[in-house]
């Protein structure tokens, strides 16, 4: 029989947090499975569990080989906020396993259940009770005189803003490699449906569907007339140029996690990764619903019927982890042959 891996992925900096993972490494030993567990969480878990039995996931980020290859991770539980999940996305990308958040934290919009659900939803997890959805990822480069010096990922978004509070960034913006406009701004955010009720939605974008493809761009503290939010089709490419007219420079952010001092000059693509990031849902539902529980949204006075559909929507159920090989896809955004013909390098 196949061993199961379950990754346990939480915040052991938060007292909380650190409970919660107590507690889900003990059902899993408690039904038998070895809990797997990140580098950074792993020293701080065998002390709070009094030495339990933990198998540590390879890091990529360091090339440290560990007990677990992440291709061979079946499922992630994730405990906190949506920032625990964004981590727990960077861990695992390049396999296939499904993150399923346990919200520890305000809004929590990515995570699937609430604290007081914890056991049900390690129940569910151990017997593969639940459904995959697919969120698309962008694929970002930064490109100085054309050549891509630096590249990554984001799942909410990727913003170019200001390195300096006191200076303006001078910006042009293009779709598909055609220039659209230019304009002074504190930044834009180049954004996934997921991350539309993030970061983008602070900055005045719409809100987007999650089972639309779709790639959105909003301007921040943009001082022209025409600097609304943008959303275009998802095999578009998008891009913003910092120009070099004032000396102001920026600094590239994606998912708030990871990066990069922009100069001037300097141009920042991105488009639709080839790798989704999963979420494994135990409750599907209409996105309107999850819309209006996590900002508390009033609806009292509606008048609409039981006739209203509530079938759900975006979500895709695919094959369980002991399904599928155990390898997962690389991560595809790091090879872009086919560069030159999709018109984002003009």
């Amino acid at each position: 029989m196949t061993e199961r891996h379950i990754l346990v992925v939480a915040h052991t900096g938060r007292d909380e947090s650190l409970e919660a993972g107590v507690t889900v490494c003990r059902l899993l030993a408690d039904a038998g499975l070895t809990p797997v567990v990140a580098t950074d969480s792993v020293d701080d878990l065998r002390a709070a569990t009094g030495g339990a039995a933990l198998r540590v996931l390879d890091d990529s980020d360091t090339g440290n080989k560990h007990d677990v290859a992440v291709g061979d991770v079946e499922l992630v539980i994730v405990l906190g906020g949506d920032g625990t999940i964004l981590r727990a996305a960077e861990l695992v990308r390049g396999g296939s396993a499904p993150l399923l958040g346990v919200n520890l934290g305000h809004v929590g919009f990515l995570a699937e259940s609430e604290r007081d659900d914890l056991a049900d939803a390690v129940a569910r997890a151990l017997d593969r009770d639940y459904l995959v959805e697919e969120r698309m990822t962008l694929s970002v480069r930064v490109k100085v005189d054309g050549e891509v010096i630096w590249q990554t990922w984001a799942l909410n978004e990727a913003t170019v803003e200001k390195a300096s509070r006191e200076r303006m960034l001078d910006l042009a913006v293009a779709v598909d490699g055609r220039p659209l406009t230019s304009f002074g701004a504190d930044g834009v955010v180049m954004a996934t449906p997921t991350g539309s009720t993030a970061y983008a939605f602070s900055a005045g974008g719409p809100v987007v569907w999650p089972s639309l493809d779709a790639l959105l761009m909003v301007p921040l503290s943009a001082h022209a007339l025409f600097a609304r939010p943008l959303v275009v089709g998802p095999n578009s490419s998008l891009s913003v140029d910092v120009l070099d007219r004032t000396g102001a420079t920026g600094v590239l952010w994606c998912d708030g996690r990871r990066a990069f001092d922009l100069p001037a000059g300097a141009r920042v693509v991105a488009r639709r990764s080839s790798t989704p990031v999963r979420l494994a849902r135990l409750h599907p539902g209409p996105f309107t619903d999850r819309l209006v529980q996590k900002f508390a949204l009033p609806v009292n006075g509606w008048r609409g019927g039981a006739e209203v559909d509530a079938t759900p929507t975006g979500a895709v159920t695919l094959p369980r982890a002991s399904d599928r090989g155990a390898g997962g896809a690389a991560d595809a955004d790091v090879a872009f042959g086919a560069e030159a013909a999709e018109g984002d390098a003009r």
